[in-house]
């Protein structure tokens, strides 16, 4: 383990965090550090953790699929913000599938272990709104906390494995464990390094690599609000309750708007008819899940089918329970632009710069920040 210079160190036991490189996990890292709250984090080796340096934090290495080495990390922390998943949209090879099962509901299983064995307090496990259930005769009706997740018809294995997530989630609250679950949406925001799939769309809607769209609608969460919905569970969230976290609900069409704004470049004329690309689109995942199981799949069927929903969320207990006050996927996209573009991710020289200062902290700056 190796500590960082925090003044903090010393002075109360770490915070644990998993999924830490990844983008809600590098925002709440972020945000706990502003808070004052000591950070111990869980790294992989052969995994990209740029999001975590120059961070003042405590740094273990280890995989949540080991559960010894997840006690041994989580030996001696006061509070647990499990955010690590294998996040993926794809049907996939065996390989793949079992990969997305021992992260995400073995490695879940796990992180509530180790927690409770280690008594180190409350659990807030990261969940997607992919496992909420919604109105099967409208389905863009908005779905609340109550809606159980429906698996009579075909899902990703992503969407399986996180109710399933859930499920381990309930059954360590129903022995006596303290556990919420902060249900997340597509997260769109700074200090992404990965980067997400929102975060690779906007680069490459600015670096002129897309050139048609399909339409639907989705509901996405700014980085800045899941962060505070986690803190929000953890500080005021009942145990064995699970809280729904969204911005705002946005078709495809508005997304492309703003990403027009941010960058001054005009969106894509041409829309594909969205059964048309779902039937593309299966052909293309069959293919590529196969032969070329790491190329990047930006439309799979499963996201288009998702699309095709236009789900919606409530967002009404979070608001009523924790006083959850959500910001503007406006001002998330223009993070997530000004991000990108310092990073140089953004290549094209007729993108629009945004207003952000060399001494700005990129990872920190506010909304009014990003443009002039």
């Amino acid at each position: 383990m190796t500590s960082g210079s925090s003044p903090l160190a010393g002075s109360s036991p770490p915070v644990f965090v998993t999924g830490s490189a990844g983008h809600v996990g590098a925002n709440l890292v972020r945000r706990l550090l502003d808070d004052g709250v000591r950070v111990r984090v869980l790294l992989r080796h052969e995994d990209n953790n740029e999001a975590l340096e120059g961070l003042e934090v405590e740094r273990v290495f280890g995989d949540i699929r080991d559960l010894n080495a997840t006690r041994r990390a989580l030996a001696g922390c006061q509070g647990v913000y499990h955010v690590a998943a294998k996040v993926s949209t794809i049907e996939g090879n065996h390989a793949h599938r079992r990969e997305v099962y021992e992260c995400n509901v073995l490695g879940t299983r796990n992180v509530l272990q180790a927690a409770r064995e280690g008594g180190a307090g409350r659990v807030v496990v990261t969940g997607s709104f992919s496992a909420v259930g919604y109105d099967l005769d409208d389905p863009s009706a908005p779905s609340d906390e109550t809606m159980q997740f429906y698996p009579m018809e075909r899902t990703m294995p992503y969407e399986r494995s996180k109710a399933l997530v859930e499920h381990e989630c309930w059954r360590a609250a129903a022995a006596g464990q303290d556990v919420v679950v902060a249900t997340c949406c597509a997260v769109a925001g700074g200090s992404d390094f990965f980067p997400s799939r929102l975060g690779r769309t906007l680069c490459d809607y600015t670096n002129r690599k897309i050139h048609a769209y399909v339409d639907g609608g989705f509901e996405f969460v700014a980085a800045r609000d899941i962060v505070e919905g986690h803190v929000l569970c953890m500080h005021k969230g009942r145990s064995g309750e699970k809280y729904i976290f969204s911005t705002e609900y946005k078709t495809i069409s508005e997304m492309l708007d703003l990403f027009e704004e941010v960058s001054g470049l005009p969106r894509p004329c041409r829309r594909i008819p969205i059964r048309l690309m779902l039937v593309f689109s299966e052909a293309a995942s069959f293919y590529l899940s196969r032969f070329h199981p790491s190329f990047p799949q930006r439309f799979t069927p499963g996201a288009i089918r998702l699309l095709r929903k236009r789900r919606h969320a409530d967002t009404g207990k979070a608001k009523r329970e924790l006083g959850y006050q959500p910001t503007s996927i406006r001002a998330a996209v223009r993070e997530a632009y000004a991000f990108h573009y310092h990073r140089n991710a953004i290549t094209n020289p007729l993108a629009k710069r945004p207003c952000v200062t060399a001494a700005t902290p990129m990872d920190n700056f506010s909304p009014s920040q990003a443009y002039g």
